[in-house]
Parts: structure tokens; C-alpha cells; sequence
């Protein structure tokens, strides 16, 4: 398992940084933003509606052969290389950068890096999904397994609407304001969760739950790709990546020890402390540097141009 989980994080790493620079060069990172959170989605629904299906069909041999084969198809798609995306795109200045140490020494000065991170961090960090809802689910309310997956997957399909949205609105809005909205309407997301006292009631708040999530999943990593200094995308987005894994599985860790320890109102405490750590990205917003989220997508930003070329100046030298 933990050589599956570094072959993939060194997949993400490699197509995040391409995203990332694409993003920069074109002036589309919220519109890329947008399309990899839609496209991303996809394998997740078929596999949390198919999860059920699979655990009552196949074997787990069987179920480990059936994503091996699924997985191949990954080296099928690194042999191709479209000359539209990949033909200069190491060559222009945000792809550029020193040798390993002046390379560290800027990512660590790079001031837009932080809120970047910490704001992603917190934003995965949920100890009211996952494992306790899941144990709230079936212990408490007793549905079947199989709930969980659907609730699941109805609460990732309730995203892609809103994805869409998102990529409407990062060609008219500033993404300062983006952020503010997708942060304030996402701070009370779990709340819905409290209410949860049948299995069927939980598939029908995984709409509105997952409504509320979407403008600041896509706002977050449309940052994360604007923050990137030059030629260093890749490092930055694997951080971001980096963070989005320990940050998920810590707050799994905690939640499913909240729920344990008060068996009468473990889940509540769950939703509570999930909607505390939204609202503290609030402040972690006013942090972010002004320029780089003033403009919306295809618009000029003067400033952040300045400031890449200046970097890339002071690298080369």
C-alpha cells in the first residue's frame, strides 16, 4: 500500500504541475479548476455507487485484479502527449527555474505559498465525514453498508453543478470575491448532518450538503494553482496535494475518536468541530497577498507579471 500510495502521489504531482502552469500561462486557472474537480468526480461517483455492487459480487482478489487493470490504462495515457499542451510548454518563463537549493530557497520565501496550504489543509480537515458518519449510519441508524456509498456518491454528483457555476462565474468574478463567497456559504455545510435521523433523510440532505461545498472546493485549488512560483508548480501542488491527504486522514483519525467517546452525541460533536475549522479559514483569507486574487480568469494582473519576471531574473542569477 505504501508503494501504490507514492507511485500515486508522484502521478498527482505530475499532472498538477501541468495544470498549474497551463493555468498560469492561459489565465484559465479557475476554468481548470473547475473542469478537473468535474472530471475527477466521475471515477469517484462510479466508484462510491459501485462500491455496494462490488462488495456483494467480488471477492477482494477479484476487486484488487479489477482496479489493477483499471490503473494500467494510466500508462496508456502518459504516452500522450498532445503537441497543443506539451509543445512549448516548458520553455516560456513561469516553467523556468534555478538549480535544487536556490529552487527551495525561493518556495519557502514564496509568501502566496502559505494561506494557499493552510487553507486547503483546513478545508479537508472534516472529522464529520467519513468514518463516523459512516458509523453513524450503520451503527445508530442501521442501514445497510451500501448507504454510505450512495450518500456518498449523491453528495460528490451534488458538486458537479456548482463546478460548472464556478467555471461561469471565474471569467466574471475576481477570485477574492469567489473565495469570500465559497468560504462563508461552506462554513455551515455539515450542519445538515446533525438532522440526520434515518438512512433515507441522509440521502436527501447529501444534495444541499454538497451544493454548499462546490464554489470552495474550486476557488481553493484555483488559488493553490495561482500561488505556484515559477518552474516550481509541481512542488507546490504536491504540498497542496500532500497536505489534502494527512489533513483528510487526520481528520478521520479525530472524528472517529470524538464519536467514540460520547456515545449519546459523538456525531453532533463531529458536525460542530468540522463547522469551527471552516470558519477559521476566514481569517487565513486576509492573509492572501491582494494582487494575486484580484482579477478574474483571461484578465491581465501587471503586478503578478512584474513579480514572476522578477523572480525569474533574480533565479537565473
Amino acid at each position: 500500500m505504501l508503494l501504490v500510495m507514492l507511485s500515486f502521489r508522484f502521478v498527482a504531482a505530475a499532472y498538477w504541475g501541468l495544470l498549474a502552469l497551463i493555468g498560469q500561462e492561459q489565465l484559465m486557472s479557475g476554468r481548470l479548476s473547475a473542469l478537473w474537480n468535474i472530471v475527477s468526480s466521475l471515477p469517484y461517483i462510479a466508484g462510491a455507487f459501485g462500491s455496494g455492487y462490488l462488495a456483494g459480487h467480488l471477492s477482494p482478489g477479484q476487486t484488487f485484479m479489477l482496479m489493477a487493470a483499471l490503473t494500467a490504462l494510466i500508462a496508456v495515457l502518459a504516452r500522450w502527449k498532445p503537441r497543443a499542451v506539451y509543445g512549448n510548454a516548458y520553455e516560456l518563463p513561469l516553467a523556468r527555474g534555478a538549480d535544487l537549493l536556490s529552487d527551495i530557497r525561493r518556495l519557502v520565501r514564496h509568501r502566496a505559498i502559505y494561506p494557499a496550504i493552510l487553507i486547503n489543509f483546513l478545508f479537508q480537515f472534516s472529522p464529520g465525514s467519513n468514518t463516523p458518519l459512516q458509523f453513524y449510519l450503520t451503527n445508530e441508524l442501521h442501514a445497510s453498508d451500501a448507504v454510505y456509498g450512495y450518500y456518498y456518491a449523491i453528495f460528490l454528483v451534488s458538486f458537479l453543478p456548482v463546478y460548472f457555476l464556478y467555471g461561469h462565474l471565474c471569467k466574471r468574478v475576481p477570485l477574492n470575491r469567489l473565495l469570500w463567497w465559497g468560504t462563508i456559504i461552506t462554513i455551515p455545510q455539515m450542519i445538515p448532518l446533525a438532522f440526520v435521523h434515518s438512512a433515507s433523510l441522509a440521502l436527501l440532505l447529501a444534495v444541499p450538503i454538497g451544493l454548499m461545498g462546490g464554489i470552495a472546493s474550486a476557488a481553493y485549488y484555483d488559488l493553490a494553482m495561482r500561488a505556484c512560483p515559477p518552474g516550481l508548480q509541481g512542488s507546490l501542488m504536491m504540498m497542496v496535494d500532500g497536505v489534502y491527504q494527512l489533513s483528510y486522514r487526520v481528520g478521520d483519525l479525530l472524528g472517529s475518536w470524538i464519536y467514540g467517546s460520547n456515545p449519546g452525541h459523538g456525531f453532533l460533536y463531529c458536525v460542530l468541530t468540522t463547522t469551527a475549522v471552516y470558519a477559521l479559514i476566514l481569517p487565513l483569507l486576509l492573509t492572501i497577498p491582494a494582487e494575486l486574487v484580484a482579477t478574474a480568469d483571461d484578465e491581465p494582473n501587471p503586478v503578478v507579471a512584474t513579480s514572476v519576471l522578477t523572480e525569474i531574473g533574480a533565479a537565473g542569477s
